[in-house]
């Protein structure tokens, strides 16, 4: 009973802290991501002026280990342990909340993949030193762009709903009216965070400034 009891504790700690992750620090990470790459809708060069700025930000690999690397490890690897374990019956039970379980867990693993690969491209093959031209080179290659789209539409998904998760683990959200607020704040990031991504996208692709007006 004891063992049962100190598991059960544990589970609820690590959940706790799973969903803590997903928003402090890697959703703050994702929101800073898109804000920066969104210079890039301004002009060439100020993307590459804030691209420095951030490759040139002391003890950057232990900043990012310890703020991003360590957490998105945990993040991803729990919420495997958590989806293995766990049971769906979207089919069964097509209840809006069942599909979002399901779309969750599915969107949580794009996202991941698209991270590491991401990350590997960016930080290791480019080591750390990419600009607005290495980008619009990568963009330019249709498979390249498409999986792209598909990371960040995933990853603007599971950040949305896992902000509604979040709201109801951590008792932000108790009442149903307060639920349903949360849920539709959460699909208010989704979309707006996915309009910003492709947009992004559009603008390495197809050397699009849309902000332009703001240095002329």
């Amino acid at each position: 009973m004891a063992a049962a009891a100190a598991d059960s504790k544990t589970s609820y700690i690590l959940d706790k802290l799973q969903s803590l992750s997903g928003v402090i620090p890697i959703g703050a990470f994702l929101l800073e991501h898109f804000w920066s790459n969104s210079y890039a809708l301004v002009s060439v060069q100020k993307y590459n002026e804030v691209s420095v700025e951030l490759q040139s930000i002391p003890w950057r690999i232990i900043v990012e280990a310890s703020v991003l690397w360590l957490p998105i490890l945990f993040h991803g690897f729990y919420g495997i342990y958590i989806w293995w374990t766990g049971k769906s019956n979207a089919i069964g039970h097509p209840w809006m909340a069942n599909w979002l379980y399901v779309l969750q867990r599915w969107t949580g693993m794009i996202a991941l993949v698209f991270i590491f690969w991401h990350v590997y491209l960016e930080r290791f093959v480019g080591q750390g030193r990419t600009n607005y031209a290495d980008m619009a080179d990568a963009m330019s290659h249709p498979g390249y762009f498409a999986f792209y789209i598909v990371g960040i539409t995933a990853a603007s998904f599971h950040l949305g709903n896992g902000l509604w998760n979040f709201a109801c683990k951590w008792g932000i959200a108790v009442s149903v009216r307060a639920q349903r607020a949360a849920g539709w704040f959460g699909a208010a990031v989704t979309v707006a965070l996915t309009f910003v991504g492709i947009a992004i996208a559009l603008g390495f692709h197809n050397h699009w400034f849309p902000l332009g007006m703001y240095v002329q």
